[in-house]
């Protein structure tokens, strides 16, 4: 308790041994100086082997030197933040905001409904006021099989949400408690139990049997008068708006199976006609911001993806607890949760954890003035997001809601409304612009986070022990790459676009949140010097040039330090994290071949976009439903491949290419010359043990998850070019190498 008797809602702590990270770091940071050093003073001459392989490699390490230093930003200042929600109790119990919760869909075949209602139920099951509490789903589909599944999720709820309550439930999602106490086998299991897993179980059956016949049943059709809505449906891409209250909160007899009031259910289809671009999730938020300003018009929204279900049902009183606090809540815009999975294997074979980046980096952000909006587990302040700018000294508004009856009807409401989600609503409007979710960018949620702490808003990260959100993560290597694709691409069209962090923020956000924001930007940009890395070295071992320093000499030490600590470091941070040696190791291996596959595509996209070719660049859904023996080899960590694609073609021929290296190196290891380039082989060896396992796609493995042939195939020929290709570039790069000195030595 401070002088003036302020006790604080939440308290902040900065992370232990930060000093001494800090001696580590410059440490290294010294060793790659005597790294660039080295390749400046060692350069050869003109006419000498290797002169620009060497250029190539030092080009490659500066980027890497410069890129290490970027990620300091996120390392440099973590710090770790505690609620304290009894206090949050006592003093706002009779005073707490409305929440609007908006869970949003795309598809029905990639998002089952059955996982987008255990979202919803798990939302509305919050340990929150529920005349205070609702839940929008946003149906980009509109699908009618997602409006049958939540009008019956509604029904359920009613006896779901008193359960929850009875019992202290966690968590919350249906299938996610059902599965987590599967395993048990306690005789003395409430009755109440068995009668809600009966409940769920008829449930899921209705809605299976819902979407067997293809069409609209003749009996699912009288239980709402919403479903006379798909009678003018014409396909996903072309409908009206479909709006429908299924629960209204602010109504007495909306109460569950104790009496007790039900939180406001609402669906959304927003309008969708071939001729209007709709903006993809950025869009649809929108279309829920302005839609729920009418019904509930709740002060904190909360986005959450619809395979994103609570875990935690304390997380809404956790964000308060920031947005709340006296003296540092009216600064704060938004609430970031980090995005966690429930079905990662031990060993994390596609390294889709996030690990490192929700234990570590975001904290590290966190300790500049707040995280990315990452689009999902994020609770906002509603004017935040509508534009507002911050100004110094004011204070939090929470606006106590009064029970006013309504003057209209609910279906007077729904038809007044429908408007806001109209294709024309947002014509000469800012929404898209200065209101709302930013258009234009793969990764709209990042823009917006950027362009919201740019207007003088702080954000948190909030991490707590138990995890308020876990999702579905992807299950094949291809997802893996695509999902990082839409990423990094996206992240690096903000860098050259207006809302650069280099230059739209500067001076708006610390230099560290810039900084911070700039090392995920450059994610492509990484592509070129990884992929010149992991494949030129290994080339020169067959012609015999060395690029490093003996083992005999004293610039082997840079080298050999460098290497050491930052993977030792790299390894210890993993470990610290939670994660395990073999995840550790396979998450080297996925950073390689993001790098040189989902990165690279990135790249050479948005470069093509921005000199005006088209490219591939549209939002992708990731898919949350897997075959089943896709499933049982991702169970097993074996990687899968499957389908073909560029990107797999692009990782065997660079697998492939230091596999023929290292063969061809074996003939000439006896060769004392080749003893001497320790590094280089090792550099080669380790690239050939890290593929270890796309060897095996390639030619030992009999199942469907193997390397398509059409990939293989490819990429052994390209394989095979390549150093053909690299001898026909060396010979035009010593031509003119020869020109240029014949030149100066003409008089």
């Amino acid at each position: 308790m401070g002088n003036d008797g302020y006790v604080p809602l939440f308290e902040t702590k900065k992370a232990k041994g930060i000093a001494l990270y800090r001696l580590f770091a410059a440490s290294v940071f010294v060793g790659i100086c005597f790294i660039w050093a080295y390749r400046v003073s060692h350069i050869p001459r003109n006419g000498e082997d290797g002169r620009w392989v060497w250029i190539g490699l030092f080009a490659a390490e500066v980027w890497f030197g410069f890129y290490w230093l970027l990620t300091q930003a996120l390392r440099w200042n973590p710090i770790y933040r505690h609620t304290f929600k009894d206090r949050l109790s006592r003093r706002y119990e009779n005073k707490l905001p409305g929440v609007d919760i908006f869970v949003c869909t795309a598809d029905p075949l990639i998002e089952p409904p059955m996982m987008v209602i255990n979202t919803v139920l798990s939302v509305m099951a919050y340990d929150y006021p529920k005349e205070k509490l609702s839940v929008y789903l946003s149906d980009d589909a509109g699908s009618y099989l997602t409006f049958y599944a939540l009008l019956e999720a509604s029904e359920f709820a009613k006896h779901w949400i008193p359960f929850c309550k009875k019992f202290n439930v966690e968590p919350r999602s249906p299938a996610a408690y059902f599965k987590s106490i599967s395993d048990s086998h306690d005789s003395n299991e409430p009755k109440e139990l068995a009668t809600v897993k009966k409940l769920y179980k008829d449930m899921e059956n209705r809605i299976g049997a819902a979407a067997k016949p293809g069409c609209l049943s003749e009996e699912i059709r009288p239980k709402h008068k919403g479903f006379s809505q798909w009678d003018s449906y014409v396909s996903q891409r072309d409908h009206d708006t479909m709006l429908q209250i299924l629960i209204d909160g602010k109504d007495p007899i909306a109460t569950d199976v104790e009496g007790c009031r039900l939180p406001t259910v609402v669906y959304l289809a927003r309008e969708k006609r071939p001729q209007h671009f709709h903006n993809f999730k950025a869009g649809a938020m929108n279309a829920l911001i302005r839609i729920s300003s009418k019904i509930s018009n709740g002060q904190i929204i909360l986005n959450v993806d619809c395979d994103m279900y609570s875990n935690n049902s304390h997380s809404v009183r956790d964000a308060l607890c920031f947005f709340m606090d006296e003296k540092k809540g009216p600064e704060i815009a938004y609430v970031q949760f980090p995005q966690n999975f429930d079905n990662i294997t031990k060993n994390e074979v596609y390294s889709n954890s996030m690990r490192v980046i929700n234990e570590v980096e975001f904290h590290g952000l966190d300790g500049y003035g707040g995280p990315l909006y990452i689009g999902t587990g994020c609770f906002h302040r509603r004017d935040t997001l509508c534009g507002r700018k911050f100004s110094q000294g004011s204070k939090n508004e929470f606006k106590i809601e009064k029970n006013a009856e309504r003057e209209e009807t609910i279906h007077e409401l729904e038809e007044n409304s429908k408007d806001l989600a109209n294709c024309t609503y947002e014509e000469n409007t800012d929404w898209g612009k200065e209101m709302g979710l930013k258009y234009g960018c793969p990764v709209e949620d990042v823009i917006t986070g950027l362009s919201i702490q740019s207007r003088g808003w702080k954000s948190v990260y909030y991490n707590p022990a138990r995890k308020a959100f876990l999702g579905v993560a992807t299950t094949t290597l291809g997802q893996t790459l695509v999902q990082h694709k839409r990423w990094s691409e996206g992240d690096f069209q903000i860098l050259l676009s207006k809302y650069s962090p280099a230059w739209y923020a500067k001076g708006k956000i610390s230099l560290g949140l810039q900084l911070g924001y700039c090392c995920y930007c450059f994610w492509a940009s990484n592509s070129l010097p990884v992929l010149y890395y992991s494949i030129v070295p290994s080339l020169s071992l067959l012609r015999g040039i060395s690029l490093f320093p003996q083992l005999s000499t004293p610039w082997f030490i840079p080298f050999a330090y460098v290497i050491f600590s930052t993977y030792t470091y790299s390894l210890a941070e993993f470990l610290w994290s939670g994660g395990t040696v073999l995840g550790w190791w396979n998450d080297q291996r996925i950073w390689l071949y993001k790098r040189t596959s989902s990165y690279l595509f990135a790249f050479t996209d948005t470069i093509a976009n921005s000199l005006g070719f088209s490219a591939d660049s549209g939002f992708v859904i990731t898919a949350k439903v897997s075959e089943h023996d896709v499933h049982n080899r991702y169970l097993k960590e074996i990687l899968e491949f499957g389908a073909s694609s560029p990107m797999f073609t692009m990782l065997a021929t660079s697998g492939l290419v230091n596999l023929l290296c290292l063969a061809g190196l074996l003939k000439k290891v006896f060769i004392a010359e080749y003893q001497m380039m320790v590094l280089q082989i090792l550099l080669c060896s380790l690239l050939v043990l890290i593929n270890w396992p796309l060897y095996q796609g390639l030619f030992l493995r009999k199942d469907n998850g193997k390397m398509p042939s059409s990939s293989a195939i490819k990429s052994i020929v390209f394989a095979l070019l390549v150093p053909a290709l690299c001898s026909c570039i060396n010979f035009v790069l010593y031509f003119f190498s020869d020109f240029v000195l014949l030149c100066n030595l003409i008089p």
